[in-house]
């Protein structure tokens, strides 16, 4: 089956667009709030994965655009419509936003940040008081101008204690906060009267956070830490696995225990990094909604393993090609947490149907389910004709489920030593260590096992269950999506 990173769906789907207006729309002065929101009813009404299970999304459900125009001024703002479209609480992910140029630099690592990258977790005795933990610091980032560092603890923003019902006003809600730092204390931080003030930025970040390569025991082991997959580093992705191939690696630590996701086309080139003997077979597959599938043939829904990094422009055109340096490897190890998500879900799960895939770390996330961007024009996408200027809305609902070739995916997570061989170790907060270095708890663990075969026995040092209810990449308009960038769509 030939490889596949475009998918040209053709819709015969009579959409309201298409029908004439009737007189009876005269009644009513249509203004941006009512293009807005038949924007939101079209693009969910054509791609959404569960159309067929709300009610509102019938292709009947409106005679005619005054129907729709009136049944949803009913509704405060487009939120809200957006909210009452949605197959809750199945769909735990599908966002709208505001602005899609923030939306699509978030995509690309681009966000609004201090650079500071941290975990939020409640208290060991105070279930209500919050603290959190620094998990690493963007280089050249205001958090490291001000020398902060990976396992710090702050309790306090702007003299403030933390709490599961102020942080996300105080630590989401201004572009520049003062923290207040403390010692850990088994849990019961202590603050320690330190403060640091960080300032937000639009700030650019390497998903590529460290690569290296071990030598232990007569074996060259590769470590990548991967922190989202961003297409528009794709390249240089494959520039750190051409130096594991002239290194000749014989095992690879793929660290995705921060990584939320991102672009579905990425995560398979990443695939075929790893492996390379699998060219052209069946990396994963998709399900979309059964419009879309019934419009188009089967073998469009198919991601395959590939021997090349094409570039597109927004028309699906191909710009560039690069050949991928494949290591043709016939087992990974990769580290997890209970922030590993969506495409890096994705990655463990294609690749395990392959090739011997251990992991090390917490239970993921279990998301299962990509997304796609939709824009006012007439086929919903960017290319799209008749672009609609007076607004800048974008929709991110989910479109799809992405399974292996074997149709299995993981929906509750997927859990070290029982769904896939490994070891279940979460990360120590009193113990972080620095990432990278082999002495750090998860990487040492992986090192150990790659060498001896042996899983080993937990620390003697006792490591403390957080309940973590927050993390700064879920503040980040991309969040934990997978991102389907390999459709064209054209509506009939």
């Amino acid at each position: 089956m030939k490889s596949k990173f475009k998918i040209i769906l053709i819709l015969q789907i009579f959409l309201l667009a298409t029908c004439e207006k009737t007189p009876l729309e005269d009644t009513l002065e249509v203004n941006t709030q009512d293009d807005i929101n038949y924007f939101i009813w079209k693009g969910l009404n054509v791609f959404y994965y569960w159309q067929e299970n709300v009610a509102d999304l019938d292709d009947n459900r409106f005679g005619n655009f005054n129907d729709l125009y009136s049944y949803f001024r009913g509704f405060s703002e487009p939120e809200s419509v957006f909210e009452n479209l949605l197959n809750r609480p199945e769909d735990r992910f599908s966002i709208i936003v505001d602005d899609y140029l923030a939306l699509e630099k978030s995509f690309q690592g681009l966000n609004l940040s201090n650079g500071l990258e941290f975990g939020l977790v409640r208290n060991n005795t105070n279930n209500s008081n919050v603290f959190g933990y620094v998990r690493y610091v963007i280089p050249n980032s205001d958090a490291d101008l001000k020398n902060m560092k990976r396992g710090q603890i702050f309790t306090t923003v702007n003299g403030q204690q933390l709490t599961d019902t102020n942080f996300n006003t105080l630590l989401f809600g201004s572009t520049t906060y003062t923290l207040g730092l403390a010692d850990y204390n088994n849990g019961n931080p202590i603050e320690n009267g330190n403060l640091i003030t960080l300032q937000k930025t639009e700030l650019q970040e390497n998903p590529i956070a460290i690569h290296k390569t071990f030598e232990e025991n007569n074996q060259k082991i590769g470590y990548l830490m991967y922190n989202q997959f961003a297409s528009n580093f794709d390249g240089e992705l494959n520039a750190v696995f051409s130096e594991f191939k002239a290194q000749n690696i014989t095992d690879l630590i793929l660290d995705l225990r921060y990584n939320p996701g991102g672009s579905t086309r990425s995560a398979t080139y990443l695939g075929s990094m790893i492996t390379g003997q699998f060219k052209d077979e069946v990396y994963s597959k998709e399900v979309w909604n059964s419009k879309i599938i019934n419009a188009n043939p089967p073998e469009l829904f198919i991601n395959n393993f590939t021997d090349l990094i094409k570039t597109t422009d927004q028309n699906g055109v191909t710009t560039s090609k690069e050949a991928i340096n494949s290591l043709e490897l016939e087992r990974v190890f990769i580290i997890t947490s209970g922030s590993t998500a969506s495409a890096s879900e994705l990655v463990i799960n294609a690749l395990s149907t392959h090739i011997d895939v251990r992991l090390v770390g917490a239970t993921t996330v279990g998301k299962q389910v990509g997304s796609l961007t939709l824009y006012d024009s007439d086929n919903l996408r960017k290319s799209g004709t008749n672009f609609n200027s007076n607004h800048t809305y974008a929709l991110q609902p989910l479109v799809l489920e992405i399974r292996n070739k074997d149709n299995e995916n993981y929906p509750n997570g997927i859990s070290p030593g029982i769904d896939l061989l490994g070891i279940n170790l979460r990360e120590n907060l009193g113990n972080l260590g620095v990432l990278g270095e082999p002495s750090e708890p998860l990487l040492e663990r992986t090192l150990t096992y790659i060498i001896t075969g042996a899983k080993g026995k937990l620390n003697s040092e006792k490591i403390i269950k957080f309940e973590e209810i927050y993390n700064s990449k879920l503040a980040s308009p991309a969040s934990n999506n997978m991102i389907s960038e390999n459709s064209i769509i054209k509506i009939n």
